[in-house]
């Protein structure tokens, strides 16, 4: 019934929303801090996560939906985050539930890990440089910075070479 919910809380809402998503298994998106119910069923949020959500182009006051710079990793944050300036709405609906099997959907090639190392590191500095500045920027991401070269060195010690590959792409985001 996840689309019937869906579906249900766009009418109850009356176009009243930019994005409204399904509930995960486990809860997502942090809450508004005007922590208020719709109803029981739909509740304000201020991110949902990408991979499922429901954009109301007729309210989204952006002329470009997601940056270009994202490739993967927090583009969705972004685009929630530069709505959420227009005072627009972003939901999920409890009842509308759905399940995301992550990185399993697109197969465990060790290529594919290695990208995704990359942009993720690349995601969070742009991310934060962009919002919040490049000093800012630059302190989140040192200690995962720090963190991948002891866990490159580690690995490289105990001779597992798919681990010193995926801190090695890691730092090079």
């Amino acid at each position: 019934d996840t689309l019937k919910e869906i579906y249900r809380a766009v009418v109850s809402l009356k176009d009243n929303f930019s994005i409204i998503a399904p509930n995960l298994k486990r809860n997502y998106g942090y809450f508004s801090k005007q922590q208020y119910n719709i109803n029981k069923n739909i509740l304000p949020v201020d991110y949902v996560i990408g991979f499922a959500m429901f954009l109301n182009l007729r309210n989204i006051k952006l002329k470009e939906i997601f940056d270009k710079k994202f490739f993967l990793f927090l583009e969705e944050i972004d685009l929630c985050r530069r709505i959420k300036k227009f005072n627009e709405q972003i939901f999920i609906i409890k009842k509308s539930k759905i399940f995301h099997n992550a990185r399993n959907a697109s197969g465990n090639s060790f290529n594919i890990e290695l990208c995704r190392n990359w942009h993720w590191m690349w995601s969070l500095f742009y991310y934060n440089k962009k919002h919040f500045g490049t000093i800012f920027a630059y302190k989140v991401t040192i200690y995962k910075f720090i963190s991948a070269i002891f866990k490159l060195l580690i690995n490289a010690i105990f001779l597992k070479e798919k681990k010193v590959l995926i801190y090695y792409f890691r730092l090079l985001g």
